[in-house]
């Protein structure tokens, strides 16, 4: 296998855009609305596997309408699940996600579960063992760094991206993490408040030290494209048109960076990919689009066939 995404997965319930927010007490309507599902792992391998790349993901699936649909849309978009684990109960996280004002904004819950968390270190390092692929991609966070010296220890390539709360959390801990990547992914915002510094220049060049290669997602800006013999700003592969929903576009951003890696492109001509896929992400709702809801309803759960682990 090319790639495995480690992560969660979201059931995502999108609301097109919408001048603000509702008050207390107030309704709204939007003629733009969708089913989707997402999270980083699932994101990241449908952008990879749209290149033609054999990606799996590595998440916690149960009997819940969310892993429903997450098995669905894999069926669909040729992503292999044999590396994730069924267990019983709600282990998808619901997000709400309203677009507004160029921006959109989530509620989001997560079942208070054991199985519920992505930190399941001990069942990736099995996947890891057992799979060998040629990458990894997974969230920089506590107790992860083993995780991604075994993956070193194997000859996995590892890519390496990290949320605010991640850094919230343990900065510490990230920094760890991102010392043993091979390629690192953070958004603008991200950065800066990883290292602290005053600048974004500055904030790239502290990161190069920490790992060789920092590809910073830029959003409709492109991306930065850090490495220790310079930096490069690669704009290419960003597609103009109507922006419907932002969310998922950093996600699959990396998913497609990985894919054209993975068929032997330069860092700078997989930026390029990742720009166009970010493209996409945005004129969809959803991180990987409306999944259909019709076969869901009809189809029993896929747990009782499945092994619980």
């Amino acid at each position: 296998m090319d790639l495995i995404a480690f992560g969660i997965v979201f059931l995502e319930v999108v609301f097109g855009d919408v001048p603000a927010l509702p008050g207390p007490g107030e309704e709204i309507f939007t003629d733009q609305f969708a089913f989707s599902c997402g999270g980083g792992a699932v994101t990241v391998a449908t952008a990879a596997t749209q290149l033609g790349v054999r990606a799996g993901i590595s998440v916690l699936l149960g009997d819940d309408l969310g892993s429903r649909m997450a098995e669905e849309h894999c069926r669909r978009a040729g992503i292999d699940l044999t590396p994730s684990r069924y267990v019983r109960g709600p282990v998808t996280g619901i997000s709400a996600v309203v677009n507004f004002g160029g921006d959109r904004a989530f509620i989001s819950h997560v079942p208070r579960q054991p199985g519920a968390s992505r930190r399941h270190s001990g069942h990736w390092l099995e996947v890891l063992r057992e799979h060998r692929p040629r990458w990894c991609y997974v969230h920089a966070d506590q107790g992860v760094a083993p995780f991604l010296r075994e993956a070193r220890s194997l000859g996995v390539r590892i890519a390496l991206d990290v949320a605010p709360n991640d850094i919230d959390d343990d900065k510490g801990a990230v920094i760890d993490c991102v010392r043993l990547a091979d390629v690192f992914l953070p958004n603008s915002a991200e950065l800066l408040q990883l290292t602290g510094a005053g600048s974004f220049a500055e904030a790239v060049a502290k990161a190069v030290t920490w790992c060789p290669c920092v590809v910073v997602k830029r959003g409709g800006d492109g991306a930065v494209v850090a490495q220790p013999a310079g930096t490069t700003h690669v704009t290419d592969g960003i597609r103009p048109g109507p922006v419907r929903d932002r969310t998922g576009a950093g996600d699959a951003f990396a998913g497609a960076l990985i894919g054209a890696l993975c068929q032997g492109a330069s860092i700078t001509e997989a930026a390029v990919a990742g720009n166009a896929a970010g493209s996409r992400t945005v004129s969809v709702l959803g991180a990987v689009g409306e999944v259909p809801m019709e076969r869901l309803m009809a189809a029993p759960p896929s747990l009782a066939e499945a092994p619980v682990r």
